[in-house]
């Protein structure tokens, strides 16, 4: 269920909420995605869609956290691909 939820509300996060907010959630919503697979993410800072890394049906997106930084690619209906960038 939560996948579906992530899959629905990510593509029309930045058309439902100003700019501002809409990066937040975007990066409230990947860092609840990535901690419920049990990587570390304290506070969620921002998130920023990496358009030429993603496809029409696996976004990938940079999670910047207090604690660290991640690329999330986001594939529906399956685990996200979590990989802890410097």
């Amino acid at each position: 269920m939560r996948r579906l939820q992530l899959a629905i509300l990510l593509p029309l996060t930045p058309l439902c909420v100003s700019p501002a907010s809409a990066q937040t959630t975007a990066a409230d919503v990947v860092a609840a995605h990535i901690r419920s697979q049990g990587s570390p993410c304290d506070s969620a800072q921002a998130a920023k869609r990496d358009p030429r890394a993603s496809k029409p049906d696996e976004q990938v997106w940079l999670l910047t956290c207090t604690n660290a930084r991640y690329r999330v690619r986001l594939v529906p209906d399956m685990a996200a691909a979590v990989e802890q960038i410097h």
